[in-house]
């Protein structure tokens, strides 16, 4: 008896750092949608009155855990019934990351500064609104909000599935549920800090010694910069991420990306960057192409159907 509750405990430790090391990786893989989930969860609470910021992002916050509560047990249920369409699924997840980053080049080629003043314009008249328009605008952006968290979660989630697909039923159910536990408190919570960055830089700037009203003016001139920084690289991540995911999705081209990174990382010298930068590079270049693709094809689609395509709308 005591030998079984031994293997037992044996097991159940294999599992937990089974559980534990591919999480790690898992976490690694998602790290670019958790860049740009930070962004867009961000910019999503823009013209919301500063004492109902961390309301909305909490409302956001336990929409995103209902959303999670149903994307993984559907992730399980693919993986033991449908285990086929795993791969598709990450494809598909990596096409639209590629189409997210090239719709947000494309916006931000089109209109420029036009579209920065309108939207600063749209923030101004936003705050100027009265209670209740502020609270329907409020429970609109919490519903926008869910249903982008909806997305960028299922994305997440079917990126951990293929990191531990044909594992044991229990490291996957482990894998998903502490990456879907730890990318919504890690992401709420970091939106929560963001947000009120600027009310904790303002709160400095007022204070009698010299030092910290620097440090506040230093905070209330470095946030908007930050929103700017966690904006481009949550783009970039798309690419890298989404290509990643479509080279390494067709074995020939995921070979063929992997053998010139080794080839790269042989050239005297320079070598050991070229190595890490050669694969990189390959996966943007091909999320590039594939988002631009992509976006071609949908507003080519539209122009069809005799509509203006979104990204090109004011």
């Amino acid at each position: 008896m005591a030998s079984s509750l031994l293997v037992l405990l044996d097991d159940i430790a294999t599992i937990l750092d089974d559980v534990s090391v591919m999480t790690k990786v898992a976490a690694k893989k998602t790290a670019g949608v958790l860049g740009d989930d930070l962004a867009l969860n961000a910019e999503q609470v823009s013209g919301v009155r500063a004492a109902r910021e961390l309301p909305v992002v909490w409302a956001v916050a336990k929409g995103s855990a209902v959303n999670k509560a149903i994307l993984v047990p559907a992730a399980l249920a693919i993986s033991a019934f449908l285990p086929w369409a795993v791969t598709p699924l990450l494809m598909a997840g990596g096409l639209f990351l590629c189409y997210e980053g090239a719709e947000k080049l494309l916006h931000k080629f089109l209109h420029g500064r036009d579209g920065a003043a309108a939207h600063h314009a749209a923030h101004v008249r936003a705050l100027a609104k009265s209670d209740a328009e502020l609270l329907a605008q409020e429970t609109g952006k919490i519903k926008g909000a869910i249903r982008t968290d909806f997305i960028l979660s299922a994305e997440i989630i079917v990126i951990s599935l293929g990191t531990v697909a044909g594992k044991p039923f229990a490291v996957q159910l482990g894998v998903l549920v502490g990456i879907a536990a730890l990318m919504t408190v890690g992401v709420y919570g970091l939106v929560a800090g963001i947000v009120k960055l600027d009310d904790f830089g303002l709160y400095l700037s007022r204070s009698v010694t010299a030092v910290t009203r620097s440090i506040g003016n230093g905070i209330l001139r470095a946030a908007p910069w930050l929103m700017k920084g966690l904006s481009v690289a949550g783009t970039a991540a798309m690419f890298l991420v989404g290509g990643g995911i479509l080279t390494h999705g067709v074995h020939v081209v995921g070979d063929w990306v992997a053998n010139a990174g080794v080839e790269a990382g042989e050239v005297p010298g320079i070598g050991v960057v070229l190595g890490a930068l050669t694969p990189m590079l390959i996966n943007a270049a091909v999320g590039i192409a594939a988002g631009a693709a992509v976006v071609g094809a949908v507003m080519l689609f539209q122009r069809l159907r005799g509509r203006k395509p979104a990204a090109t709308e004011a």
